[in-house]
């Protein structure tokens, strides 16, 4: 709970605040597809089944480099960008997973007018004059880094901050947006802005004191799958709404069993309110929501969300549009085309299970896991391949259970 709070805390730093020409958008149901779906009936599959290619790249170790796990990723041309909670540090890796630099506490700026002395709380892309720059929250400022760790610059906040665009460039997706009218503003969940004529279309009005009210759990998210679609997420509903650039569609609900159903009133009845953990705690097979979900040729990808790990909870799974079958990560089976080692930590750590992706860039899923459960899986595998590829041949060479984390870039198949 404290780390959504938190997310949200730097989504707010980054409203928008845009002209009466804004307006609240209304969500087109007309098409929407209704499924019943048990996780726990998943079953399994080869890798090779599922993913067109696997590529493992072992982060370099050293004493600077070394962190503890990603707890956010992204991709920049030839770059991974990584920020670590433990260290509050951003680094930035090669594409060979070579370490080139960190932006820590060192590189960051503090004023003597700053109230608090600056730490990170997060990182962002941001492009601006044709220059992408690392953009760190502090809670005085935003500082500007180049994607070699030089600082440039602090601002007070990023009038027009970088966001996810559809293909046409001229549309960009704005999760937590505020439009102002005369002296009031109106703060808006998710919004897409036509970047020329600043035409807006904004959807699921939210009070910010939500999180003072209450205790909330799991997100509301963006993801982009395509050039020009994006799934967005709400919380304690199970519905994935397909977003444009002109509109948005309810595109599927879900009927899950009634174990891991929430009540119909849980938003609305005073009596969960502050006491949502506690009912949790007593009701811990409980899905509270879905998480980052992507629609890959006829393959839906989803993370179901709950509070408890539970190494027996099936919470990430692949459907079938055509064939309504389901899949299950947890029970992917590793083949030749990932060396018999698996793609995720799904059975040995928690990491998969809990946040599911990473990102997808390039039509390609990123997620990663420890060189501690690296080196159990290799183990594991023993006697079922003679050679690595040349990244993790060299790893499991110079590398032990306490190195950096491995990266896992899974391209799955397109139909």
């Amino acid at each position: 709970m404290k780390r959504f709070k938190h997310l949200c805390a730097l989504a707010f730093i980054c409203l928008v605040h845009l002209s009466a020409s804004s307006q609240e958008a209304k969500i087109d149901s007309s098409q929407t597809i209704t499924l019943r779906i048990d996780p726990q009936n998943a079953r399994g599959a080869a890798v090779s089944q599922i993913f067109d290619d696997v590529k493992f790249i072992p982060l370099e170790t050293t004493k600077e480099s070394l962190f503890g796990n990603i707890a956010q990723l992204k991709v920049s041309g030839d770059k991974f960008l990584i920020y670590d909670y433990d260290t509050r540090s951003v680094l930035v890796f090669d594409k060979s997973g070579k370490y080139i630099t960190k932006i820590d506490a060192a590189k960051l700026q503090t004023d003597k007018a700053d109230k608090q002395k600056a730490e990170s709380h997060g990182f962002t892309l941001h492009n601006e004059a044709g220059t992408e720059y690392i953009v760190i929250y502090t809670p005085n400022n935003m500082q500007f880094f180049t994607l070699d760790g030089k600082f440039v610059k602090k601002v007070k906040e990023i009038k027009d901050a970088s966001g996810l665009s559809f293909q046409n460039g001229e549309t960009e997706i704005k999760p937590f947006l505020s439009i102002k009218k005369g002296k009031d503003s109106t703060f808006y969940k998710v919004a897409t802005i036509n970047k020329k004529t600043k035409d807006t279309l904004a959807y699921f009005k939210v009070d910010l004191k939500i999180f003072e009210k209450d205790d909330w759990f799991g997100d509301a998210t963006v993801s982009k799958y395509n050039d020009n679609e994006a799934f967005f997420t709400d919380f304690y509903t199970y519905r994935l709404y397909k977003l444009k650039s002109d509109k948005m569609e309810l595109a599927y609900k879900f009927i899950l069993p009634a174990i891991n159903t929430l009540p119909k009133d849980f938003i609305t009845n005073p009596e969960y309110v502050k006491k949502r953990f506690e009912y949790f705690e007593k009701n811990k097979k409980i899905i509270h929501g879905i998480g980052k979900s992507y629609l890959i040729g006829d393959k839906l990808f989803l993370k179901f969300l709950n509070v408890f790990w539970d190494k027996d909870q099936k919470k990430s799974v692949i459907y079938d549009t055509k064939t309504t079958e389901l899949l299950s990560f947890q029970d992917l089976e590793p083949d030749s085309l990932s060396s018999f080692l698996p793609v995720t930590d799904s059975g040995f750590g928690y990491d998969f299970e809990n946040r599911g992706f990473l990102a997808f860039e390039n039509k390609e899923f990123y997620t990663s896991y420890s060189s501690l459960a690296m080196m159990t899986f290799k183990e594991r595998s023993a006697g079922k391949t003679t050679k690595y590829p040349p990244l993790l041949e060299n790893y499991f060479k110079v590398s032990d259970r306490k190195s950096n984390p491995i990266l896992v870039i899974l391209k799955p198949k397109q139909n």
